[in-house]
């Protein structure tokens, strides 16, 4: 039984063949359409007005006028529901975008460089990672004030570590392979080094990560809204819709107040994480060389 070829072209064609044939790729492709769908087009789908109040329709079971009823206010939670999808797709993208930007230089940095400039990163890595993410979240979050920015600045800050790590450990196996001593021997400079010959060998496993991570930038921000410490009323968010319907008699009265947006979050990390896992076991070449 021989092994594939490692060849540039091979991988994406290894990969995207693995990814057609694993349900959880598809599964997780479909709820992360679907989200992305809600998030653009809530304005449209949403059919009415998230933070109108009607008192006089407070607290009314589903129906077609309410496909989910409306909360204590009188809002329609179906449409709270879609305008929060967009809280939080904008704030899993954007505080992941922030996390790689940050993790992914400092950990090419650490991994590529050493000595003093690996020592330092490391240990600042180490001094954020020593603090339950949670608490360092509601810490940071508490210090300013809350708004949609600030969630995203503050997931994005305390994810960079885990992320550095992840790409030094990978850039001090790869920076020692041949054709990057070769590179070094014809007098290449670090930054096409790390650019071309480096990062694009250690991208896979941040693919994955960044994957797994939007989930988490998810629950986090629905963790600090629900505090009231992430997006300020009257904007939409599930962690806040959540909040609102924690009262005990109105989890007995009126339970899709909280079990909509609840749902909705668990579906959503579910998507994510699917297809981080699809991805991890396409783009890892013992799964594929065992597959074919």
């Amino acid at each position: 039984m021989s092994a594939v070829p490692h060849s540039p072209r091979a991988v994406p064609s290894r990969t995207w063949i693995a990814l057609r044939a694993d349900r959880r790729a598809w599964f997780g492709l479909g709820v992360i359409a679907l989200l992305v769908f809600a998030a653009v087009a809530a304005d449209f789908v949403g059919r009415l007005n998230p933070i109108s109040i009607d008192v006089t329709q407070s607290l009314r079971p589903p129906s077609s006028a309410h496909w989910l009823g409306t909360d204590a206010q009188g809002r329609d939670v179906w449409s709270r529901l879609v305008h929060g999808a967009r809280v939080s797709l904008v704030v899993g993208l954007a505080s992941q975008g922030l996390s790689l930007s940050i993790g992914v230089v400092l950990g090419l940095l650490a991994g590529y460089r050493g000595k003093w400039t690996d020592e330092v990163i490391m240990r600042l890595a180490d001094v954020t990672l020593a603090f339950p993410s949670l608490l360092l979240l509601i810490a940071m979050a508490a210090a300013f004030e809350p708004s949609l920015v600030t969630v995203c600045l503050v997931i994005g800050i305390v994810g960079w570590a885990g992320m550095a790590r992840l790409v030094r450990g990978q850039v001090l196996v790869v920076r020692e392979l041949e054709y990057v001593q070769a590179m070094r021997a014809i007098g290449a400079r670090d930054p096409r080094i790390l650019a071309r010959h480096i990062l694009p060998n250690v991208i896979a496993p941040v693919i994955i990560a960044a994957t797994l991570g939007i989930a988490g930038a998810i629950m986090a921000e629905a963790a600090l809204s629900f505090l009231g410490l992430g997006v300020q009323p009257p904007t939409p968010s599930w962690g806040s819709m959540i909040s609102d319907g924690r009262d005990l008699s109105q989890l007995r009265s009126a339970p899709w107040t909280s079990l909509s947006p609840g749902l909705a979050i668990g579906v959503a990390v579910l998507g994510f994480n699917l297809l981080g896992d699809a991805l991890r076991d396409a783009l890892d070449p013992r799964a594929t060389t065992v597959r074919n």
